[in-house]
């Protein structure tokens, strides 16, 4: 496990969401070697392939899950590389369950061409982006803010959303549906073929 050194967070003065705020000398945690998959464990089908190629997590073959084993996150910034095959499907889930369905956790979904017209950006089940923000094949920064708080007086988990460096929106789910759980990726199905490099973490405060 790496660390880095964290970059400082500037204040968002237009959010009325009272929530943690990061404590001083928190710092990038790299969860993802480049060379291995220590740490990491696929759950689903056994013809599902994930490996590693040329420094990236890549997975191919039928439906699973590659789930980060090392410990549960609550509050935190997770950020990746990835991209996406034309055709293909995939999704960045954070605080999913150790050995998760499509169904647990919440997904950050990654998918330009996919016949599935729900796009990359998109809060999977909760805020859809239909505009295709991501070319197929190609590189593109993904990055989720996770904050449990409270909004004029009610609980809620606050997501934000990030692609290339772009703010795109601010969830607020005052379900709270997913706890503090694990990260993982997703491997959609045989037509699909992602690709993810430098994942890593920056955890906040609770």
């Amino acid at each position: 496990m790496v660390i880095l050194p964290s970059t400082q967070a500037t204040a968002d003065d237009a959010s009325q969401a009272s929530v943690p705020e990061s404590a001083a000398g928190e710092q990038w945690v790299l969860l993802f070697d480049g060379q291995s998959l220590d740490g990491w464990e696929k759950v689903g089908k056994k013809d599902s392939v994930w490996e590693v190629v040329d420094g990236s997590l890549v997975g191919s073959g039928t439906q699973s899950m590659l789930v980060c084993t090392a410990k549960t996150y609550k509050n935190f910034r997770y950020r990746i590389e990835a991209k996406i095959n034309d055709g293909g499907n995939s999704g960045m889930y954070f605080r999913t369950t150790r050995k998760p369905s499509f169904r647990e956790g919440y997904e950050a979904q990654i998918d330009s061409t996919h016949k599935d017209p729900i796009r990359t950006g998109s809060l999977y089940g909760f805020c859809h982006v239909y505009q295709q923000l991501v070319k197929p094949n190609s590189w593109f920064t993904y990055e989720v803010e996770v904050k449990d708080g409270v909004w004029r007086g009610r609980e809620m988990t606050q997501i934000k959303i990030t692609v290339d460096g772009n703010e795109l929106y601010e969830y607020m789910d005052f379900d709270k549906t997913w706890p503090a759980g694990y990260f993982g990726f997703q491997q959609h199905d045989p037509g699909s073929k992602v690709h993810i490099r430098k994942v890593e973490v920056l955890p906040l405060a609770d």
